[in-house]
């Protein structure tokens, strides 16, 4: 018999973790494709470290042809799946449009910003989602300090030290958390700096981190006061503009940054299969089969995964779930190729974890609620063990980071427009298109969440 075609869509935690099973479990026997815009696995918990330039951008960067060393690897972005003939459409780097075939599917897009319709925001927000717009940020917030240094107008000066964060789950919380250490440290290297930095982190929610352990939330809002964080909950932005943002408190709060974290929605790729959804998410029975496609499945913050453990309710968009996902996927398309036999998932959450940055992070594994030292222990010994690859690349900047100062300087390797947050809410980007741009825009087959703050985690 010919080998099975399978063919995986997206190199996100599912797709990478579905890829690497796979080529393990099929020891040769499968044409195992991996479509996926970048040639690396990006892994999205430690952007705002990168951020806050405590680590380099490549050691968060896993090289897919280094750890799937037996899964085809195509560069390239799906912009049509055709169910019937079992064939995708997709653009390569270059622009050139190609197709492939295939016996098994397995759809692991992933999920992009998401934007709301608030006039400015599209225009003047800064999402953080991948490397270009960590790289970006870590720029304007040295090149925000360094002018504000040189400024003579003391409204500009504060202007230009004030960032507000919009967004207090995991990543805005952390890159608040991060950002006030990261400015200190460069307000300190600046002597004709008078004035310091200061972070605002807003959110609708009653608390930070409000989908975890109010426990939890304490300790984030404790270490975030202790930094000066101006932390505002139940308030957001009403409108944003060029030199400050105007919010629901009717306060205005002059700044030239504002970073948008209010968390992700499904990529809009799943909106173009005409098949069921919730919420943009694809719906996938136990065994991550999508109904009536027995050869197509699907993972990860782009599925409506059932939660066998909470019935009635489907698995939230963490990290946590999508590597699990991708590795039952892949069992699953073994089975479905006659090796092994299919089994439903089934996974409880093994606890959450915050880096605050410095010696503090809140973390609760199997339910232990931890704070400080051991809480920062656990939390990055829980990211080296999680990370594919570069484990000892990442621990080496950490050791460097505890005992050597941050070097503070601006590479302007990202153009503004390459970190474009309309951009990045969109799955085929167009530079020229979004630069040129002056309204924000609603993305195609968004869904309001709940008025509860924000979604589940992006990618945790």
């Amino acid at each position: 018999m010919a080998r099975p075609r399978i063919v995986i869509v997206g190199a996100g935690f599912a797709g990478f973790h579905a890829a690497r099973t796979l080529s393990r479990r099929s020891r040769g026997h499968a044409d195992i494709t991996l479509i996926n815009p970048a040639d690396y696995l990006l892994y999205v918990p430690l952007l705002p470290e990168v951020m806050a330039g405590l680590l380099e951008p490549r050691r968060i960067a896993v090289s897919l042809t280094g750890a799937l060393r037996h899964v085809r690897q195509v560069p390239g972005m799906v912009t049509n799946v055709d169910l019937a003939n079992r064939r995708l459409d997709y653009t390569g780097p270059e622009g050139a449009a190609n197709t492939i075939d295939y016996d098994r599917l397995v759809l692991t897009p992933g999920s992009v910003n998401r934007l709301l319709p608030i006039p400015g925001v599209g225009m003047y927000a800064h999402g953080l989602r991948g490397l270009a717009e960590a790289m970006f940020l870590r720029d304007h917030i040295t090149l925000q300090v360094e002018l504000a240094a040189q400024a003579t107008d003391p409204d500009e000066r504060r202007a230009r030290c004030t960032f507000v964060v919009v967004g207090a789950g995991y990543t805005g919380t952390e890159v608040a958390a991060q950002g006030q250490l990261f400015t200190d440290a460069l307000a300190k290297s600046l002597p004709r700096l008078r004035e310091r930095p200061r972070w605002l982190l807003l959110d609708i929610a009653e608390r930070v981190l409000p989908e975890l352990d109010p426990r939890l939330s304490r300790t984030a809002a404790r270490v975030l006061a202790r930094r000066g964080v101006d932390v505002r909950m139940r308030t957001s932005v009403r409108e944003a503009e060029a030199e400050g943002v105007q919010l629901t408190d009717d306060s205005y709060v002059p700044t030239h940054s504002l970073v948008w974290c209010v968390g992700v929605r499904p990529d809009p790729l799943v909106d173009g299969l005409g098949l069921p959804s919730v919420e943009g998410r694809l719906i996938v029975d136990e065994y991550l089969t999508v109904p009536g496609h027995p050869e197509v499945f699907a993972c990860g913050d782009a599925a409506a995964v059932p939660d066998l453990t909470r019935p009635g309710h489907h698995t939230p968009m963490t990290a946590q779930h999508a590597v699990r996902q991708g590795r039952v996927a892949a069992h699953n398309v073994a089975a479905s190729c006659g090796v092994g036999t299919r089994k439903p998932y089934r996974h409880h959450d093994l606890g959450f974890l915050v880096d605050l940055g410095g010696l503090d992070a809140a973390a609760n594994p199997f339910g232990v609620p931890l704070s400080g030292l051991p809480a920062s222990l656990v939390t990055r010994g829980y990211h080296l063990l999680s990370l594919p690859g570069n484990r000892a690349r990442v621990a080496a900047d950490w050791l460097l980071d505890a005992v050597l100062p941050t070097p503070s300087v601006r590479l302007g390797l990202v153009p503004p427009q390459t970190a474009d947050l309309q951009m990045s809410c969109e799955p085929v980007p167009d530079p020229g298109r979004h630069a040129a741009s002056t309204s924000p825009q609603v993305p195609a087959g968004f869904v309001p969440a709940p008025d509860d703050g924000h979604p589940p985690p992006d990618d945790r």
